[in-house]
């Protein structure tokens, strides 16, 4: 026998579950059959391809088994089964990629686990909720060894061989005693794990039976009975499904603790047939940004599940949307290298790109609140299908959300056109850090007294998006702290060339050009960024991973203001003065602070600022 223990964070994690407030403690069973119908897809999905894993007769169900006099309930299955290392990395360590992320929700919400079980793969673990003692029996698909692990769920585990004639997974729990008060009802009674599976698991695509006596003919007989529907939710009418059954569908499929934002049908008929269940989830995934992450939605035909986490269905920009597909003009055995390249394939994704897009523009336009939780949560990633997906472009450009100048609540680009004003032909923008920082901006000044309204872009993701897109509604975009294409520089008389000359050898180490501003009202100076060039604010974000070349930017100068008119009248009296450095850093500092960006040489600033002060 090996004895194992569980790790820190999982035996925190465990704690948590067994001694915090529960509101729902039978999720466990839903929790476990969930995790028995995963098992029978695996199974059948390797089946496909190798027909040995499935012994002849093979029966695909689920079993439970309860026992009121030893208080057990068993929990049988027979898909792919577990081996030696499987038992280990799956029951021995709880959420290897997020147990952190879960913890610090658990604590920061002050949540419910039940309500939280099963986001980070802790589903299993839910049972001891309401068990003293688990044994788990398996015996992988293919595999001649068995295997028998134990656990009270206080902090260790063991492992040892048994023996078992079948493949498949078979849990035993020893119950904890009833207590209503507290959520632990009889699960070991008919009439109770029946309403739980009706509730939770009536949509499982395989049997869930359990032995129960029935009369017939005046005798008492125990026979088989099964216990869920098994016909798949997406098969069914939308008007004959419950917005409960849909929400627990999707919390079987994405493991999610949330019901999702939205829930999308879709019956495709015509030259492609196929009917798809699409859900929209309320929270962003916590790995959403990693290279591995899978979109969660799976593939069947005919009701078969032939590929568990297609990535091809739906475009990278829409990953965050879960659910399934199934069409019978698909072929059973399609591999993926099939899949990438079948025009069925290519036809239904056309449809689904369709049909969330306008789910997501009905609810923009109907439902704006729980549009603004959508875009508070996925309006980043869906900002990426703006350069990739140009058939979809300007669908996409109508679902961004913008702050802006007029005020506090987020606009779209056909609000903003539609109240622009008179004379007006351009979409003006901003992008830093923050709306703080941009709502002072110098680069307003340009345009304040014209009453005009600006988009305000604190995302690293903007720039890049912006860069795909020129116009909309025959509007052109204008970055305001970055150099118009077309921009020409204002004309300098011979007066005024070496003054600009003068500043410009002062900065060289920091900046590429000085030129007279024809923008700043109030403000001394500003840093422009050149039309194709990455603001500091992105450059910040990528790093040193990307050689950006030369870095420096332009500085325009307001030519009306006093600090320049004073380095004019310096300069006018001796060119080697030593407080035109001081003049020209101070304008150069003045400029990147004003935009939020972090002075090369802040001691140096300081220095001079003081040295100014004094001299007031």
């Amino acid at each position: 026998m090996e004895r194992y223990q569980f790790q820190a964070e999982s035996r925190e994690l465990l704690d948590l579950m067994v001694h915090a407030i529960y509101s729902q403690k039978e999720v466990f069973l839903r929790e476990l059959i969930s995790n028995a119908s995963d098992a029978l897809d695996k199974l059948r999905l390797l089946s496909l391809t190798n027909k040995d894993l499935v012994p002849e007769g093979h029966v695909f169900e689920i079993r439970l088994t309860p026992d009121p006099e030893k208080r057990t309930l068993t929990i049988e299955d027979t898909g792919i089964g577990m081996n030696h290392d499987e038992l280990v990395n799956n029951l021995g360590t709880i959420a290897r990629s997020g147990t952190k992320e879960f913890l610090q929700q658990m604590k920061e919400k002050n949540a419910s686990a039940s309500d939280l079980i099963g986001q980070f793969g802790v589903g299993f673990y839910s049972v001891f909720m309401v068990a003293d003692r688990v044994e788990v029996f398996t015996k992988k698909a293919g595999e001649k060894e068995a295997y028998h692990w134990v656990s009270d769920g206080k902090g260790e585990f063991t492992i040892e061989p048994t023996e078992k004639e079948s493949i498949g997974t078979k849990i035993l729990i020893h119950l904890k005693p009833v207590d209503e008060e507290n959520g632990i009802e009889d699960f070991t009674s008919e009439h109770v794990i029946k309403r739980i599976v009706k509730r939770y698991s009536d949509f499982i695509a395989y049997p869930i039976k359990m032995k129960v006596i029935k009369e017939e003919n005046k005798e008492k007989k125990e026979v088989d009975e099964t216990l869920n529907s098994m016909k798949p939710i997406w098969t069914r009418k939308s008007s004959e499904v419950t917005e409960e059954e849909y929400h627990e569908f999707y919390k079987h499929l994405t493991h999610d603790w949330e019901n999702p934002l939205s829930t999308i049908t879709i019956q495709g008929e015509g030259t492609v047939e196929f009917q798809a269940l699409l859900f929209i989830p309320s929270r962003v995934p916590f790995d959403i940004f990693y290279q591995s992450f899978e979109p969660k939605v799976n593939l069947y035909v005919k009701r078969v599940l032939i590929q568990e986490n297609v990535d091809m269905m739906l475009p990278r920009y829409l990953r965050f949307v879960a659910g399934v597909v199934d069409s019978p003009d698909l072929s059973l055995n399609i591999s993926r290298e099939m899949l990438q390249q079948d025009k069925t394939i290519l036809q239904i994704r056309k449809r689904l790109v369709k049909k969330v897009l306008d789910t997501l523009s009905d609810m923009q336009q109907k439902e704006r609140e729980k549009y603004k939780k959508f875009w508070q949560e996925f309006g980043m990633i869906l900002k990426e299908g703006i350069g990739a997906d140009y058939e979809n472009k300007e669908k996409l450009l109508s679902l961004l959300l913008f702050e802006s100048s007029a005020g506090s609540e987020p606009v779209t680009l056909e609000e903003y056109v539609k109240r622009m004003k008179e004379g007006q032909t351009e979409i003006y923008y901003l992008t830093g850090e923050s709306r703080k920082t941009l709502e002072h901006s110098p680069y307003l000044e340009a345009i304040a007294d014209k009453g005009y309204e600006v988009l305000f872009l604190t995302q690293a993701i903007d720039e890049f998006m912006m860069s795909a897109v020129h116009e909309f509604q025959g509007k052109k975009f204008r970055c305001l702290n970055k150099e118009a294409i077309e921009e020409k520089n204002p004309e300098v008389s011979e007066e005024e060339k070496p003054v600009i000359e003068k500043l410009q050898s002062l900065l060289s180490d920091y900046v590429r050009e000085v030129k007279l501003s024809t923008k700043l009202v109030n403000s001394p100076s500003c840093v422009i960024t050149k039309a194709f060039e990455f603001s500091p604010h992105v450059r910040k974000i990528l790093g040193d991973k990307y050689p950006f070349g030369d870095e420096r930017r332009t500085l325009e100068i307001n030519p009306k203001h006093t600090l320049y008119e004073r380095f004019k009248s310096i300069y006018a009296e001796n060119k080697d003065d030593e407080r035109l450095a001081d003049i020209a850093h101070l304008l150069f500092g003045y400029a990147l602070i004003a935009e939020g960006t972090p002075l090369p040489d802040p001691a140096k600033f300081n220095t001079v600022l003081l040295k100014m002060a004094e001299k007031v």
